[in-house]
């Protein structure tokens, strides 16, 4: 297990936990309302092999398992997202990797009820500094289909690096998809990602009298 997980993450609305067994009703509900919202960003299962094993999606129950087990193995942190008390996402850091590379990478999704309030990148910015800071990663990539403009906003919002394109990289929406790939290390935010997100962050409007 990660010495800095379980862990909570917190920045004024935005808050960020460990996945639940309990979360199931909410968890499914938000899932159930954003399914056409979702549907062209997430991960499926390629089909088997003439002869070979047809694998099955995974029931809530067994994604939290295998998410903790991960956790536990120190390969993962699976967070759920918050905003206002309300589950409204999920966060993963995954494939997280030692030794001389000492790196993961970041995937999300979130309501689209709160899509651009800041919620994604205050809750990566927040994943990113505790990989950095706390686990003690390096490098940290995202990598996104081109087509996906409001994912590929959050990172351009948080000054990520754009690296390049990987053909194919990810069963998506029932067919390999191509995904650009973004990076940080932690050289480049020496401040903090979310301190240079709260800086780059357009001040809301004030009130009219």
């Amino acid at each position: 297990m990660i010495s800095s997980w379980p862990v909570v993450l917190r920045d004024g609305d935005v808050v960020l936990r460990p996945i639940k067994l309990r979360d199931q009703r909410a968890w499914r509900e938000v899932n159930r309302r954003n399914r056409d919202w979702l549907r062209p960003w997430e991960a499926t299962i390629p089909p088997p092999a003439p002869g070979g094993p047809v694998a099955h999606r995974p029931t809530y129950r067994q994604m939290v398992r295998h998410l903790r087990a991960e956790a536990n193995a120190g390969r993962m942190l699976p967070f759920v997202i918050e905003y206002r008390g309300r589950l409204v996402g999920q966060l993963t850091v995954a494939g997280i990797t030692w030794g001389s590379m000492c790196s993961g990478h970041v995937g999300y999704w979130v309501d689209q009820d709160v899509a651009g309030r800041g919620v994604m990148p205050t809750a990566v910015a927040l994943a990113v500094d505790h990989c950095f800071r706390m686990v003690g990663l390096h490098r940290m990539e995202v990598c996104i289909r081109p087509e996906n403009g409001p994912s590929r906003r959050v990172v351009e919002k948080l000054g990520f690096r754009e690296e390049g394109l990987r053909p194919r990289y990810l069963h998506i929406d029932g067919a390999w998809r191509d995904h650009l790939v973004f990076a940080l290390t932690a050289e480049e935010v020496p401040e903090g990602l979310l301190r240079r997100w709260h800086q780059a962050r357009p001040a809301p409007p004030r009130p009219t009298k």
